[in-house]
């Protein structure tokens, strides 16, 4: 949370007096139609998350409703919002309260579920230096020389394959450690592949990230200085929002610079992409805070018994 307040307070500091006013005004005057119209395709994500929990729980012998999940799904980004990565175990209690499903499996099925996430940010990173090679090239060799980004593509295949053969033949405690976290979240995720419904879990899983990104995409037509942007810019925007929101509480702070930084590798002035970062994460957190404070209450009445 300090590191996020830290970042307003650089990023205001940024600017002079007529750049904050010009900041102001793009709040004023932003098409704030594009906005709820993003807000509904992360709902629909939320939705879709709660949804395809239920094909995880049902691998594992557990029955939930759609409802539950849904509602815990969103007061785990309610929580997270408050103290990071809390929403995960805040998840997996609510369906140990509710559905009296047991907190460990409740709690493996979210794991497996963000390594399945984490391949595909992994993903769409790779999808964003395909699409945007050029402009991400001229900008790593004009941040880094030439020679020093060699030498560090040197050194991390020779640490990489150092690391494969210490991981293999390594009898150290700590490699043997890690090497049984690797092997659990291997079988975590090659658990997906396993489940009667691992079509209609896949199906999800590309609804809600394709939600994320259109929830992006859309945004930025809220402002006519963003919206020319292109799909391939846009996905390095919204790989630097996504590595954000786990940077700080709920991207605090770390969103808007983020965002701008990478928007401005494109030409975005940094008053129109700290705009834009902003318009969007304010409404993005306005929308966990009332869904997660609606939850806590929704879920009593839910759940008379």
């Amino acid at each position: 949370m300090l590191i996020g307040v830290g970042l307003i307070v650089w990023q205001y500091n940024q600017f002079n007096q007529e750049q904050l006013l010009e900041i102001k005004n793009y709040f004023k005057t932003a098409d704030y139609r594009y906005i709820v119209i993003s807000t509904v395709l992360s709902v629909v994500s939320l939705a879709s998350r709660g949804y395809r929990w239920k094909y995880s729980l049902a691998y594992m012998g557990y029955q939930s409703s759609f409802i539950n999940n849904f509602l815990a799904v969103n007061i785990s980004y309610f929580m997270n919002l408050t103290i990071p990565r809390s929403g995960e175990v805040s998840r997996a209690l609510v369906l140990k309260r509710y559905d009296n499903i047991p907190f460990d499996k409740g709690f493996g099925t979210i794991i497996a579920e963000r390594i399945i996430d984490l391949v595909l940010l992994v993903l769409f990173v790779l999808m964003a230096l395909v699409l945007e090679f050029k402009a991400l090239k001229s900008f790593l060799t004009e941040l880094i020389p030439f020679e020093k980004l060699l030498i560090l593509g040197v050194i991390g295949v020779v640490g990489f394959f150092v690391f494969v053969y210490l991981m293999i033949y390594s009898k150290n405690a700590w490699f043997l450690w890690f090497k049984n976290k690797i092997s659990g979240l291997v079988e975590g995720l090659l658990s997906v592949f396993k489940m009667p419904n691992k079509w209609w879990f896949l199906f999800h899983t590309l609804v809600i990230w394709g939600s994320y990104l259109y929830t992006f995409y859309i945004a930025v037509f809220a402002l006519p200085e963003t919206s020319g942007v292109t799909f391939g810019q846009m996905s390095v925007a919204f790989i630097a929002g996504s590595l954000a929101v786990t940077f700080t509480n709920g991207g605090i702070g770390a969103f808007p610079v983020f965002t701008a930084q990478a928007l401005f590798l494109f030409g975005i002035a940094m008053t129109a992409g700290t705009a834009f970062g902003w318009i969007l994460w304010a409404s993005q957190t306005a929308l966990l805070i009332i869904l997660g404070g609606l939850s806590f209450m929704l879920l009593p009445l839910f759940n008379k018994k």
